[in-house]
């Protein structure tokens, strides 16, 4: 997995300018800004960082289409993936939306 391009990826699916990573991650916009100018890769604490900014656990963010560990169906599929562009008090909403049906 190019874990450079994987967070490129969120960072676009969101709409988010590398400025807003950074002030969502806690981490300064020249560090991401080196590494994707350097190729070097984050640190493990940094990742952790990056993935609570996008709201997803590592193991969501090293997921790749085809890993057989977890099978889930394509609405399943669908649904993570929109739930993860939500906003945190959206996912609150929606959560307590499906709780209450």
């Amino acid at each position: 997995m190019d874990v450079l391009e994987r967070i490129r990826s969120l960072k676009i699916e969101r709409g988010w300018s590398e400025y807003q990573l950074a002030e969502k991650a806690d981490v300064t916009q020249s560090t991401i800004s080196t590494w994707f100018r350097t190729k070097n890769l984050p640190t493990i604490p940094s990742l952790e960082k990056i993935c609570a900014a996008f709201n997803i656990s590592l193991a969501q963010f090293f997921f790749e289409e085809g890993d057989t560990e977890t099978v889930l169906t394509e609405k399943q599929t669908r649904l993570i993936h929109q739930f993860n562009r939500l906003s945190e008090a959206q996912q609150n909403s929606l959560l307590q939306f499906l709780e209450n049906l």
